[in-house]
């Protein structure tokens, strides 16, 4: 399978994850305006994939600007930061991508040109060059997701044990990055080195992302797995059927609290009560340590349409209320632990997570300079 997201000929490109798995297309988008309703209507998503977007919509962006000078595009670039920051507030990975964006466009700019203010040619050569620049880093930003995934993986199979029967919830495979996938990253690493699983999915309501997604990639890899409708996971888990749960994360709070998909803290309950191992596979831009708790990490809701309806079919009265939270706050007390490209963190969470974002950013800063 190809990206899940890429840049072609001045172009975002991704793929359609709203009509998989029964067809396969792929989108353009040339306005970073566009990039943002994507993201919003849910093209794409899963946390990383969602900032590689965000930093693709920025590259648009500064392409777009009429800017001519240095300074007209840094504005320009400010003011699609917000309106891609707006798309979905819960994933931090997306104004993580834009600041990193404004970060590199602001320290570029400065010595952008060597050549006196006053001189058109110079500001017109400047402004060139901080596009390119712009559109640079969106891709580093893409290519550091894959080879984040491939660590993280490597971390993570270290816990499946052989024959696992490994529960997900929702999609955090290829399709949720940018290629290889968090949680079906280290069900794949696990594969790769000879471990015989096999995966329980749930169907993930309201939009059954387990099902759509995550099972047609399991069943492309050749990986054994069973479709279960969420309220199976339970059962399976009182019966001794469950080895370990995995899922992903769009935000990991300071003190290892956990948002993710709607449904992840109920299975993270569970599985303490019935003592089984509990993990979030997190890239460490997903952890977020400017928020103290989970409570404080946003929420997102989305329209009552997702929950009334399967596809174009209703399913529920007219006019019923409804309440559609996106995600649902995993408190750190539940998870064993939390899986990152630098390893994988324990409790106290607040001092091993702190380490991992650092001992990220020292590898990042000295990969790039």
């Amino acid at each position: 399978m190809t990206r899940t997201i890429w840049w072609e000929d001045d172009q975002v490109k991704m793929i359609d994850q709203r009509i998989l798995p029964l067809r396969f297309e792929v989108q353009s988008y040339r306005d970073y305006r566009e990039v943002a309703a994507a993201i919003r209507d849910m093209v794409i998503r899963g946390a990383p994939a969602i900032g590689a977007a965000a930093g693709f919509g920025m590259a648009l962006a500064a392409q777009q600007s009429p800017a001519t000078d240095v300074e007209a595009l840094l504005e320009d670039l400010a003011r699609a930061k917000a309106v891609l920051d707006a798309a979905r507030p819960t994933a931090v990975n997306l104004s993580w991508a834009t600041a990193r964006i404004m970060e590199r466009a602001r320290r570029y700019a400065p010595g952008a040109s060597a050549a006196p203010a006053h001189s058109s040619a110079s500001e017109r050569a400047s402004v060139v060059a901080l596009r390119a620049a712009v559109l640079a880093e969106a891709q580093r930003i893409a290519d550091e997701d894959v080879e984040i995934n491939r660590r993280m993986a490597g971390f993570g199979a270290e816990i499946v044990p052989q024959r696992a029967n490994i529960l997900t919830h929702c999609n955090a495979g290829a399709l949720a990055t940018v290629d290889y996938g968090t949680t079906l990253g280290v069900v794949r690493a696990a594969v790769e080195q000879g471990k015989q699983v096999h995966v329980w999915v749930d169907e993930t309501r309201p939009r059954l992302q387990g099902a759509r997604l995550t099972a047609w990639e399991l069943m492309r890899d050749g990986i054994p797995m069973t479709l279960i409708a969420d309220n199976a996971a339970g059962m399976l888990m009182r019966l001794g059927k469950v080895d370990l749960v995995l899922f992903g994360a769009d935000r990991v709070a300071a003190n290892g609290d956990v948002a993710n998909k709607i449904g992840s803290y109920k299975l993270a309950v569970i599985a303490r009560e019935n003592g089984i191992p509990c993990y979030s596979v997190v890239p460490t831009p997903t952890i977020d340590l400017s928020l103290a708790h989970g409570d404080l990490i946003p929420i997102e809701e989305r329209d009552a349409r997702e929950v009334t309806h399967v596809g174009a079919e209703q399913i529920a009265p007219d006019g019923v209320p409804v309440y559609n939270p996106a995600f649902d706050v995993t408190p750190h007390r539940y998870l064993t632990g939390i899986i990152t490209e630098e390893g994988i963190c324990y409790p106290p969470f607040e001092l091993s997570l702190r380490r991992a974002v650092e001992a990220a950013e020292q590898r990042r800063l000295g990969i790039r300079y």
